[in-house]
């Protein structure tokens, strides 16, 4: 019961982001570029370019079958190490985005000089991630658990370490690229973006487990999950 309690929370944190997502892209009349970092299957990234107005969609997959049905759906989705350099040119795209990215990568420093270089100057990227101090990472580290946010970190089951995790025993099904390597908190997560030159322009919590997701607009820094939006400064 308690598990299902968490993922009926986990849900509605997880549909509360994606529409914080959605409210900090900003709608232009013209034509944008919009790179989506993990684009998985294109269904999100075309929901984007609703919202931004005309866009040309290019995106980053390292699932063969996920990057198939994201060409399908008209997205230039391509196969590249987000570990390692991009394969676009430098100031490529107005907008970039990052939704459950960050935490599984190796090296956060190169990925975000990434997202720098291949912004325009004035382009804005929005990240979004797991967040280390939530109450209930708080809670499962004081029981002696793995928190929820680390409990992806065996390649032989997909979640260990922590009983209430919502696929705790399930065998693992998914690429090493869903593995977790590094989960942020607030300060962490706005911090190592300004250290790469960027203007922190807002960071949103979403979910607040185990009271109503309103809590998360007045704390962001518990809350269960973070939405940043960065941008390139106009003069870089």
């Amino acid at each position: 019961m308690l598990k299902k309690w968490f993922r009926h929370m986990r849900n509605a944190a997880v549909a509360d982001y994606q529409q914080t997502i959605l409210s900090l892209l900003e709608p232009s009349r013209d034509r944008i570029a919009l790179l989506d970092c993990g684009c998985d299957d294109g269904a999100w990234t075309v929901e984007l370019a609703q919202w931004t107005g005309p866009a040309e969609l290019s995106g980053v997959e390292i699932v063969p079958e996920r990057r198939a049905q994201a060409l399908a759906r008209g997205v230039r989705a391509v196969e590249a190490d987000l570990n390692a350099a991009l394969p676009f040119e430098d100031g490529r795209f107005d907008v970039v985005h990052a939704n459950q990215v960050i935490e599984h990568l190796a090296d956060t420093d190169q990925f975000i000089r990434e997202i720098y270089r291949v912004l325009k100057p004035g382009g804005y990227a929005i990240v979004c991630t797991e967040n280390l101090a939530s109450w209930h990472n708080i809670g499962a580290l004081v029981f002696g658990w793995q928190p929820f946010s680390l409990a992806n970190v065996c390649e032989r089951r997909f979640q260990i370490g922590n009983p209430l995790a919502i696929h705790d025993g399930e065998a693992a099904a998914n690429p090493k690229s869903w593995l977790h390597t590094r989960v942020f908190a607030y300060r962490g997560l706005i911090e190592v973006f300004a250290q790469h030159g960027f203007e922190i322009v807002r960071c949103v919590g979403s979910g607040y487990y185990p009271l109503p997701g309103v809590f998360a607009r007045i704390d962001p820094r518990h809350a269960a999950f973070l939405t940043l939006k960065v941008r390139r400064p106009r003069n870089s």
